[in-house]
């Protein structure tokens, strides 16, 4: 488990279902407000963290891929809301912005797959994934936090994957 400092986690996850149970031990950790960034290219296993991290906070909801919707948002039995924006259809941080990001924070948390194409309208404080296709199997993942929330929020996951 490289630890290049308690900012940033890096991982190499061998299978779908590794990413899937990194994004559930992810998932129930977050809260309201938190805003999870990722970035990585087609097939690098974005959406495969997604449902974990939706899963493991309790959605009663099926995810997909939002790319042609822009947002979905899933419930759990509480009816809080978890948001998930795909922006690669967004053409400018200007059309990020009529998204109202700051109402779906206030609701749930936020997570935003392709956020380097809006990056310049998000908070600085956030965990920012990113995601590299290595092998058929395997994904390179780091874990960026920024921000004293998302530095608790890493150390958090550190050791829920860890244990230290």
């Amino acid at each position: 488990m490289p630890i290049l400092d308690e900012h940033t986690l890096d991982f190499v996850s061998k299978s779908p279902e590794q990413t899937r149970r990194i994004g559930i031990r992810l998932g129930g950790l977050l809260k309201p407000g938190d805003l999870i960034c990722l970035q990585g290219d087609l097939g690098a296993g974005k959406t495969t963290l997604v449902q974990g991290m939706a899963q493991g906070w309790g959605a009663l909801d099926s995810v997909s891929s939002p790319t042609f919707v822009i947002v979905n948002a899933y419930r759990r039995a509480d009816e809080t809301q978890f948001f998930h924006m795909d922006a690669y259809r967004v053409d400018s941080a200007s059309e990020g912005a009529q998204l109202d990001l700051d109402a779906m924070l206030d609701a749930g948390p936020l997570l935003i797959e392709w956020a380097e194409r809006i990056q310049t309208i998000l908070p600085a404080e956030r965990l920012w994934i990113s995601l590299e296709h290595v092998s058929e199997e395997h994904r390179q993942m780091r874990f960026a936090a920024h921000g004293k929330r998302y530095d608790a929020l890493l150390a958090d996951l550190r050791q829920s994957m860890f244990g230290v």
